[in-house]
């Protein structure tokens, strides 16, 4: 993978700050407040443990039924909301993040931000905000970033996903609390498409042998 140049880096990060578009809190408040309570609700019941590992992000998060079982070694909890976009997990962060001190947050967002029109600068400066309000409350916590995926569906905008992923990657190999996790190659064939045979009829989510890829990348991280 191409390194991001750190002159071109930080021109970019200084010149993305006035541009980033977030959307209104009350908004996704609203888009998203049933499925926010409905994990309070969990959490009321049966309780996560402190120290856990967090899946969180969008509905490839979500639609991770097997998390448990996949690795069956750590205690996973998974707060995935299905469409969501980093904006609205920052939003959230107080409700479904930070309140279960996890000693390690693995994140997917940027996939949908992409495709509502964000650049990858935008989604690198969203990455960073988060990156930034969880450390305030939980400094030791370790967040990883896993790669916003290839798809079928979203072929046309494979580029500016994977000039985002090369921004965080680039910052996160600077952070002894960052990390991030390449999804991104193993799900392209040698043609350098995305592979046909892992994703739902949609094209776009993941079926049983593409989250086998994920698994596969994800385990030596939790492992370390």
């Amino acid at each position: 993978m191409k390194p991001v140049k750190a002159p071109l880096y930080l021109a970019l990060f200084a010149g993305i700050l006035m541009f980033t578009v977030v959307r209104e809190p009350a908004l996704a408040q609203e888009q998203w407040e049933e499925a926010i309570q409905a994990f309070e609700q969990m959490d009321e019941t049966d309780p996560p443990p402190e120290g856990a590992i967090l899946f969180t992000g969008s509905s490839s998060i979500r639609m991770w039924t097997t998390l448990a079982q996949d690795f069956p070694d750590a205690r996973v909890v998974n707060r995935g909301f299905g469409g969501s976009q980093m904006s609205d997990l920052i939003h959230f962060a107080d409700r479904i993040v930070t309140p279960y001190a996890p000693r390690l947050i693995l994140i997917y967002e940027g996939d949908n931000d992409v495709a509502a029109g964000k650049t990858a600068e935008q989604v690198f400066t969203d990455y960073r905000q988060f990156v930034s309000l969880v450390h305030d409350q939980l400094p030791d916590t370790r967040i990883a970033f896993i790669a916003i995926k290839p798809s079928l569906a979203r072929r046309a905008l494979m580029d500016e996903m994977q000039k985002a992923n090369e921004l965080v990657e680039e910052y996160a190999s600077t952070r002894d609390r960052l990390g991030y996790i390449d999804i991104f190659t193993p799900m392209l064939g040698e043609d350098g498409e995305p592979l046909s045979d892992i994703f739902l009829e949609d094209g776009l989510h993941l079926n049983a042998a593409g989250y086998a890829i994920w698994v596969e990348a994800v385990r030596p991280y939790l492992a370390r």
